[in-house]
């Protein structure tokens, strides 16, 4: 039976969600989102000119969107050897990847990556070819691997999944991981081999540059019959204006094209969440396990704050899949031990926008999206990637900021061991004194993690002295300049602890303050704690 309309407004479909994750597969391999959308188009439009089977058409789909969805596992070993593994993977896009040109590429990256000295770049050089390229080829054969597993953990059929380990071989029989050559390597991945390379040719040269390709790589890394067919297919209308509306409108292009599935249940969701959430962590070693450990930690936090069961299921399911805009990132800045270079940090604040921009293009993941993006907002408005003060964020993000936060700091980095974790939180309630982490969600997380719960003052509503100070000025019809000039700290400090307090107290304005205050006994001048 059909999903009715309302289901499928408030649940995604199986296509939906595996379209998202071809965004972030695009990231990691240094291409434009909706890359992967186009190819699957491409891919498409070639299986219809054929006359292929649905069931073969629907294989094509689901491949060409999870093609590389391992592309990223291998990320901190790419790195080691080249670089900036994206840098790496987006330029191979223009080598047919064999023999001298695959060398000459290797040698290339391996000379200017890795930010080793000229002695060291040499060495590995030399080592890189008196291996054979065995390194790369151990490299395919992880991606392989991690491809079927995360393919299948997404609800791909086992044959697909086991298709997805053809990636990397080519019709001559030069690829990797096993060397399969011709009608070895099954219709779908041949299909699938055209349409990802030419997508690339065709977005940045057109459709002469990427009928140039194909004709030039005929017979070595594609099925010569099928490159034929695919460059009639790209010559003849409706395809020759397809790219320019391929461009336009990849995701809605792509969907139509999909297999008639059905939304997910709620289980089948978090399922997929979780894979995501693993796929993302794969992208740097120290990472393993981190965005599970985030969502675990939100959703009980979220329980300690007496969130309803849809809050706290939303935050969890926004912890798991808050890092999916990593893989926009390189590992020679993730993996850097050193300090970030100004250009670096802006990248690296970039991701949390990446993360929201993935997952709101499925309608049902929107508000999810929008609350996995906030996860590095701050009160005060020095967070990323807008800088969003205290009223841009509610509870469930300034909850998720501080699981991120508390979690990151008890696992190692590159820069840092892993902190104890009487460390990590004394570090978060220095955050909040710093008027960054909201108290009510600091505490919330802590306690969620077992910690003491730090002992009250006896304020009421958890008001900290400074804090009465000044709903004192507000109560007294205050504004924040004049606050701000009255204890000598700057407007944007004043601000905060007039949201920090409101927030505290449960009300919106002076009124509702100064009413708080009466009933109290703190609407008079600031002195010592009343004992409510």
């Amino acid at each position: 039976m059909a999903a009715s309309t309302h289901e499928s407004r408030t649940r995604p479909r199986r296509a939906e969600l595996l379209a998202a994750t071809s965004l972030a597969i695009d990231l990691g391999l240094g291409q434009p989102m909706e890359h992967m959308l186009r190819a699957c188009v491409l891919g498409s439009g070639l299986a219809e000119r054929l006359g292929l089977p649905t069931e073969q058409r629907d294989r094509i789909f689901y491949a060409s969107l999870l093609a590389w969805i391992g592309c990223h596992a291998d990320s901190p070993e790419l790195s080691a050897l080249f670089g900036d593994d994206i840098a790496f993977r987006a330029g191979t896009y223009a080598v047919d990847k064999h023999g001298l040109p695959l060398v000459r590429f290797s040698l290339h990256f391996l000379a200017a990556g890795a930010g080793a000295g000229a002695g060291t770049r040499a060495v590995r050089s030399a080592r890189f070819l008196a291996m054979g390229g065995r390194p790369l080829r151990d490299l395919i054969r992880s991606h392989c691997v991690s491809a079927g597993v995360l393919a299948r953990r997404m609800g791909i059929d086992e044959v697909v999944a086991r298709q997805l380990g053809y990636v990397f071989e080519r019709w001559d029989g030069a690829g990797a991981p096993d060397g399969a050559r011709g009608e070895e390597i099954p219709l779908e991945m041949r299909i699938v081999h055209l349409a990802d390379t030419a997508e690339v040719h065709l977005r940045e040269g057109g459709t002469a540059a990427a009928i140039r390709m194909v004709r030039d790589r005929r017979g070595t890394q594609f099925d010569p019959g099928l490159a034929d067919e695919f460059c009639a297919y790209l010559a003849a209308p409706p395809a020759g204006a397809f790219a320019g509306e391929l461009m336009d409108d990849a995701w809605s292009a792509a969907l139509a094209c999909a297999p008639q599935d059905r939304v997910v249940t709620g289980a089948e969701l978090d399922e997929s969440l979780r894979a995501m959430a693993d796929f993302a962590d794969l992208k740097s070693a120290y990472a393993a396990g981190h965005s599970r450990a985030v969502a675990r930690l939100a959703g009980a936090a979220a329980r300690v704050a007496g969130m309803a069961e849809g809050d706290r299921s939303a935050l969890h399911r926004a912890g798991l899949v808050h890092d999916l805009g990593r893989l926009g990132v390189s590992n020679s800045v993730w993996d850097k031990a050193a300090p970030l270079t100004p250009a670096e940090r802006e990248r690296v604040q970039l991701h949390p926008y990446l993360t929201e921009r993935i997952l709101t293009r499925v309608p049902a993941l929107a508000g999810l999206g929008r609350l996995a993006g906030a996860h590095h907002e701050r009160l005060d408005g020095s967070g990323y990637p807008r800088g969003t003060g205290g009223e841009g964020t509610g509870m469930p993000a300034r909850i998720l900021a501080a699981a991120d936060c508390y979690e990151g700091w008890l696992e190692p980095r590159p820069h840092r061991p892993a902190m104890p974790r009487s460390e990590a939180a004394s570090r978060l309630r220095g955050c909040v004194a710093d008027l960054r982490l909201d108290t009510a969600a600091v505490e919330s997380v802590l306690s969620a993690d077992g910690q003491p719960a730090r002992r009250r003052g006896t304020w009421p509503a958890g008001l900290t002295a400074r804090e009465v100070e000044v709903l004192h000025l507000i109560v007294h019809g205050r504004s924040t300049r004049e606050i701000a000039a009255e204890l000598v700290i700057s407007p944007k400090t004043a601000r905060h602890h007039v949201e920090h307090i409101y927030l505290k107290l449960g009300v919106s304005n002076r009124v509702g303050a100064a009413l708080f205050a009466m009933e109290h006994g703190i609407a008079g001048a600031p002195g010592t704690p009343t004992g409510h």
